[in-house]
């Protein structure tokens, strides 16, 4: 299993359930999908540079840290493209130890 870093951007407006919920729903999701969430981040509502598609102008800012197979990640991709709350996702692969830049 590979590190991963999931960045999810929610619709919460409108919305009958809190952000907590929200967020505890998704984290579930992946858990159920076979993904192991190590840490939640909250990054708080953030003002977009322009108009979505859907015509939102913020979204509220998740970052889940993961580990999960690259057929899990794929599946989870694919789950949350059609999820009415996620306005948009991104996983990328995040290494477990990055070294630092050496400057002289």
């Amino acid at each position: 299993m590979k590190r991963y870093e999931a960045l999810f951007i929610l619709n919460t407006n409108g919305k009958e359930e809190s952000v907590q919920e929200l967020v505890d729903r998704i984290k579930g999701d992946l858990q159920k999908s076979g993904a192991q969430v190590s840490s939640v981040q909250k990054l708080d509502r953030k003002q977009f540079a322009y108009k979505a598609g859907s015509g939102e102008t913020s979204g509220f800012y998740v970052n889940y840290v993961l580990e999960a197979s690259a057929e899990v990640v794929d599946k989870l991709k694919n789950r949350f493209r059609i999820d009415e709350d996620v306005m948009r996702v991104q996983i990328t692969h995040s290494p477990l130890h990055v070294q630092p830049v050496a400057t002289n």
